[in-house]
């Protein structure tokens, strides 16, 4: 199975009501599961070959906009979380500008960051309307998913 079958594959499930599927060839093993709107891809040698463990990435067609988590803290500010597991980065490119800073202004479907999960950019929409109090993620670094990675005071 190559890599462009396992997108496909994904894309399929994506659009389904399937919670999980496993492929199994004589060389490998995949698993695709379905959680809330995320999916998520485990990839593992068969048992005969030294093991290795990757950790699950989500992927999704680079076009597609990944949707952060937003949930209300006690003291009333909002955290913007990572949606996928992968490379956080706060501007499209080097030479390019910040997405967001700290004081800026946010409303949905503002791109605040990008998330980088197997070569495919995500760009990551607030869906809360707001100011942007302290950004919690250090530019090109690792992410888990559900991380928090920005803290919006609401309007």
């Amino acid at each position: 199975m190559d890599f462009k079958q396992i997108q496909e594959l994904i894309k399929i499930i994506n659009k389904s009501n399937i919670g999980e599927i496993s492929v199994e060839d004589k060389d490998f093993k995949i698993t695709i599961r379905q959680k809330e709107e995320h999916i998520t891809q485990v990839v593992s040698p068969p048992s005969s070959q030294p093991s290795f463990n990757p950790p699950p990435q989500a992927t999704g067609p680079a076009h597609e906009k990944a949707k952060p988590q937003v949930e209300p803290k006690a003291d009333n500010l909002l955290t913007i979380k990572s949606p996928m597991i992968g490379t956080f980065y706060r501007r499209a490119s080097p030479d390019k500008p910040l997405f967001v800073e700290v004081g800026d202004e946010v409303t949905p479907g503002k791109v605040v960051c990008i998330i980088e999960a197997m070569k495919l950019f995500n760009e990551i929409e607030s869906e809360v309307s707001g100011k942007i109090v302290k950004i919690l993620a250090e530019d090109a670094s690792p992410v888990e998913y559900d991380q928090p990675l920005f803290l919006v005071e609401p309007n």
